[in-house]
């Protein structure tokens, strides 16, 4: 928050401090009304010294209920000074002042207040420059201390936020800032509690709303992520092979001492093979010297020609 934000919110309270509340203007022009009324009906019947006697009193009288009467709301109270010094905590509801003599500073507010902050440009401990958006919701408990204990409070609490939080930035890593927000804030609430209580103004809670760090960065933060998921896929695919090798190699022990179990096997594999339509299978020499295909394909082609040809 600027300085010149800062003036804008000190010049509007300064407005409602001297706020005058519509029923007080209301009967002010009432009694307006009342000795304008009363004067022309007088006017020839009285002396001037009567009439004038007349609107000078309805207009004090209008005029000490237009500047003593007050109204607070019911979340707020009047700090009032009397000659300078502190009178007493008014309201809320209407209450009555003495005009010349006493003047309300300050109404507080006993809301729970939102104070957006931020921290801009703020390096971390490894030198990384970030931009960190939170909000901070407090509340004033003793109005008097708020009020005579701090120039401004709500100028105070903001300021004493931002500080924390840059101060906090910068003692954490950026990669314990991104993955640590509720440790953030409960340390930001803590130190913020701390430098607001002699005010009587309690924080209670602090939450980070958004971490903006520098585009290149995170563009090589991306790159790392995605290299870092490709290691570890190669590293599951891996670890995939090795099983189905030793499963393999467990179930090769199972035929060492059972050629007929393997050649069994192999038929079968074959005969998976050849069941799909244009299906091409290539076997070993090998494998047709163990299986002895070459014998087995010679009697299937002599028992098909010696079969007798259909007329």
């Amino acid at each position: 928050m600027n300085t010149k934000l800062f003036a804008n919110v000190a010049l509007s309270r300064a407005k409602l401090d001297q706020r005058i509340p519509p029923v007080a203007g209301t009967i002010f022009g009432v009694l307006l009304t009342v000795a304008i009324l009363g004067a022309i009906f007088m006017d020839g019947k009285q002396s001037d010294t009567v009439i004038a006697t007349w609107v000078i009193g309805w207009m004090l009288v209008g005029m000490y209920i237009l500047f003593a009467l007050k109204i607070a709301n019911q979340w707020e109270k009047a700090v009032v000074l009397r000659l300078g010094k502190f009178h007493g905590l008014k309201g809320p509801g209407p209450f009555w002042i003495v005009p010349l003599m006493d003047a309300i500073p300050t109404w507080v507010d006993h809301r729970v207040m939102v104070t957006p902050f931020a921290a801009q440009k703020t390096l971390t401990k490894d030198t990384v420059p970030v931009d960190v958006d939170a909000v901070l919701f407090w509340l004033v408990w003793d109005a008097e201390k708020a009020a005579l204990e701090v120039e401004d409070y709500h100028a105070a609490v903001d300021w004493a936020a931002q500080t924390a939080l840059r101060d906090i930035t910068g003692r954490m890593m950026l990669a314990d800032l991104l993955v640590g927000r509720s440790v953030i804030d409960q340390q930001l609430q803590q130190v913020i509690d701390e430098r607001t209580t002699p005010w009587d103004v309690t924080v209670q809670s602090v939450e980070i709303r958004d971490i903006v760090i520098p585009q290149d960065l995170e563009d090589a933060m991306s790159r790392q992520a995605q290299a870092e998921r490709e290691r570890q896929a190669r590293v599951i695919l891996g670890e995939s092979e090795r099983q189905i090798a030793e499963s393999f190699a467990d179930a090769s022990k199972s035929y060492i001492n059972n050629p007929t179990a393997l050649h069994l096997r192999a038929m079968n594999m074959l005969f998976e093979g050849l069941k799909e339509k244009g299906a091409l299978v290539i076997v070993p020499s090998s494998a047709v010297d163990t299986m002895n295909l070459g014998g087995l394909s010679g009697m299937v082609s002599l028992a098909q020609n010696n079969l007798p040809k259909e007329k």
